[in-house]
């Protein structure tokens, strides 16, 4: 009899304990989303770079690290009081998650704005945003733990190992699921306010299966009124998020890589145009009625030195690191019938944007695009093939660094004909581009002749193209034909000797290349 009155105390604690265990799992694998997601989200505002996705990480363990010190203290209280302090933990989680969707919105221009560096400004953003969920989260796992093992302390090192194994691979699949399904087929908004869910149904599930007389009728006035409490805080910020648009995407699409966004720049004196917007930084801008209006300065710029230094071989071979906005691409083919391009755009989104919205002709038999990286793509193409080569590929504004080294520009050289010219944008600070400079040094390992333009603009920053040639371009500056203000102008070598001598510049390599930093962001 004694037997059969302990089976249902034991079945109940199994219960418990694996429910315990399945907290501890998800609530992990939630925290990772939410890291993943957060460089999503933070994009359209500060772009992905070395510097956002440092912050996240540093910040998010953080919060990781100040949860489980917080957990630590209160799985010292007794069971029922440690078990109410992860339930609410759940909740604070809950609550802080869905709420960073609002708080970006009411945050991001005055902390951007403040008058910080580039890095501060991220990290304080960062900070705001995303400690307060990872700090939630942090807490259940060591209290879950320390109330398995009271619960079963002759296996006191088992218990121990399977927690941390759960919450070890829980994270694991809240990381892979980020990447490959949450991001991709939800979205940032619903991806967070999934993850707020989720929260939310283990608090109450913690509740059920873990308060002392959680069947009671005091208990279940108890859980209603938590319930209560939940339901009207996420019922306000609801009605908050949907006056401020927080529940509505920037992005007309995300994708695997970007927010994705289509700018309208209609009224313009060409006729309709639009510019493709790849999380902060525009990527192009298209006319409607002429591909030859090529508004974007530095893709003029590229154009001038093309049709300078390639002549009228035919056919006309050329290769795109990156496609973008497809605007040059879609220029040439519109006035070279013997065209013959290959566009290497990583990411098939931006393909089906630029032909849905950009008046791209994907279909035009002349143009092949390859949806992979660039130097992959290049490395299968017969040598001594393209007349052209042209790197317009960032990640940010910062190219990727496997993009700009010794060893690529080799490569782009043996895919060149012996009169085949590279040309690429760089982004950097106009006083003292020491990317521009080191990219500039690192051709020279490859082509002959190494030239660097500029605009004629002001500012701290401005866009570079860089030329890999054979034989000097025989003039300087070159005028645009878009814009009477706007000109061209090729860096003298004693210019570009004297900027040598206080950047320092250096040869890039697959081992060595500090993009993000010699960039110069403070």
């Amino acid at each position: 009899m004694l037997a059969e009155q302990h089976k249902p105390a034991e079945k109940i604690e199994r219960v418990r304990r694996l429910t315990y265990l399945i907290v501890t799992a998800t609530s992990a694998g939630c925290g990772l989303v939410v890291e993943i997601a957060a460089g999503r989200m933070l994009a359209p505002y500060v772009g992905m770079s070395l510097y956002s996705w440092t912050a996240i990480i540093a910040v998010v363990l953080a919060g990781f690290s100040a949860g489980h010190w917080i957990g630590g203290r209160i799985a010292e209280r007794p069971h029922s009081v440690a078990l109410r302090g992860t339930i609410w933990a759940l909740v604070g989680a809950a609550v802080t998650s869905a709420g960073a969707l609002i708080l970006i919105r009411l945050v991001s221009g005055p902390v951007l704005s403040w008058g910080g560096t580039t890095v501060s400004s991220i990290l304080l953003l960062t900070t705001v945003l995303f400690f307060a969920p990872s700090f939630f989260v942090g807490i259940p796992s060591p209290i879950l733990t320390k109330l398995a093992i009271d619960d079963q302390s002759d296996r006191m090192a088992r218990t121990l190992g399977e927690f941390y194994a759960a919450g070890a691979f829980g994270s694991i699949l809240g990381t892979l699921a980020a990447g490959y399904i949450f991001i991709s087929w939800l979205g940032t908004i619903w991806t967070f306010l999934l993850v707020a869910a989720v929260y939310v149904a283990m608090a109450i599930a913690l509740w059920a299966v873990g308060v002392p007389g959680a069947a009671s009728q005091r208990s279940a006035v108890r859980g209603g009124q938590l319930l209560a409490l939940i339901a009207v805080v996420f019922v306000g910020l609801g009605l908050v998020g949907e006056r401020i648009g927080a529940f509505r995407t920037p992005c007309d699409q995300e994708s695997s890589y970007y927010c994705i966004r289509v700018v309208d720049e209609t009224p313009s004196r060409f006729g309709p145009a639009r510019t493709l917007v790849l999380d902060h930084l525009a990527h192009g801008t298209n006319v409607s009625g002429n591909a030859r209006y090529l508004l974007t300065p530095y893709v003029e710029l590229q154009d001038a030195l093309a049709r300078i230094h390639s002549g009228q071989r035919s056919p006309f071979r050329a290769f795109f690191v990156g496609g973008g906005a497809f605007t040059l691409p879609r220029a040439w083919l519109a006035i070279r019938p013997d065209a013959d391009f290959l566009v290497a755009e990583i990411d098939p989104a931006v393909t089906r944007i630029a032909a849905d919205r950009l008046w791209l002709n994907a279909a035009d038999p002349r143009l092949k695009i390859a949806h992979d990286d660039a130097r992959a793509a290049l490395l299968r193409t017969p040598r001594r093939h393209f007349d052209i080569v042209v790197g317009d590929a960032f990640h940010d504004i910062a190219v990727p660094q496997h993009l700009v080294t010794r060893e690529f520009f080799a490569l782009v050289a043996s895919r060149l004909q012996p009169d085949g010219i590279y040309l690429m944008n760089v982004v950097d600070q106009l006083q003292r581009p020491r990317l521009a400079l080191s990219i500039t040094a690192t051709l020279r390992t490859a082509f002959p002749v190494v030239e660097l333009w500029r605009l004629n603009d002001s500012g701290v920053r401005t866009t570079f193209v860089v030329a890999g040639l054979q034989k000097p371009t025989p003039f300087s500056p070159i005028n645009s034909s878009i814009r009477r203000d706007l000109s061209f102008h090729r860096l003298a070598h004693q210019r570009v000797l004297r900027l040598t001598a206080t950047t320092d510049p250096i040869v890039l390599t697959d081992d060595y290349a500090p993009v993000d930093r010699l960039i110069g962001v403070r």
